[in-house]
């Protein structure tokens, strides 16, 4: 079954009735604070209106990711969610065989990931969607080639995401911390293609024949993510 839902329902979170000012000025205060990723989880979230409709737009297991910039870096909070909560798994389960060398090295992943999932958790504040379910059934957490095919599959898709979610946002601030935050993420996917095959890091599975990154749609990545997710994501809001 889909778990992402293009259908609009209402209670979603919009960029109606929060001033653009607390959009900025909490990515703003981010940019100051990016060196340091313990300084994620103080920084002040928005202001809540008294108007303003429940975070998330959450109704029991169906989550709305909501419209505009806004409903764009709810869409970027889900994948981090997602991403963050599969490494602290490989990290607390490390598979057979596993290397000095690896664990090191997903273990950075990891610390990046869940800094990437505080980061627009705390910059979003009251308009950040609920905490989603990760369903990791299919990944075998003991077997390497396992846990390291779902690490490209995420990273591939992590990358391709933010790519093909650039030309949608609006604001400037946002698309510049979104470029920084990509950049990471494309380390990641080529250190992991890498692990399981030396020199895949650029091969035609992710560049295409101009030498560019290929880069998917929200529907076709939430298409790809829903069977890592109990939770229905209801992306009908955002930008087309």
């Amino acid at each position: 079954m889909n778990l992402f839902s293009s259908n609009k329902t209402a209670g979603s979170p919009s960029e109606e009735g929060l001033p653009r000012a607390m959009h900025r000025r909490n990515f703003l205060r981010f940019a100051g604070a990016s060196a340091a990723a313990t300084t994620l989880l103080v920084v002040a979230a928005c202001n809540k209106d008294d108007d303003m409709t429940t975070p998330g737009g959450s109704t029991g297991t169906s989550v709305n990711l909501g419209t505009g910039d806004i409903g764009i870096l709810n869409y970027a909070y889900a994948l981090e969610q997602l991403e963050a909560a599969f490494y602290i798994q490989v990290i607390q389960t490390q598979y057979t065989g596993i290397t000095a060398a690896e664990t090191a090295m997903l273990t950075d992943i990891r610390d990046h990931e869940v800094a990437h999932r505080e980061f627009f958790k705390a910059a979003l504040g009251t308009m950040a969607i609920a905490g989603l379910t990760p369903d990791f059934t299919s990944i075998n957490f003991t077997n390497r080639a396992s846990v390291l095919g779902a690490a490209k599959a995420f990273e591939d898709l992590g990358v391709s995401a933010y790519n093909g979610a650039g030309k949608l946002i609006k604001d400037a601030t946002y698309l510049t911390l979104a470029g920084k935050i990509v950049s990471v993420e494309a380390r990641h996917a080529a250190y992991i293609r890498n692990l399981i095959s030396s020199g895949s890091f650029a091969n035609s599975e992710v560049i295409d024949a101009n030498g560019l990154e290929i880069h998917k749609d929200p529907a076709a990545v939430l298409a790809i993510a829903g069977k890592f997710v109990k939770n229905t994501i209801d992306f009908s809001g955002l930008p087309k």
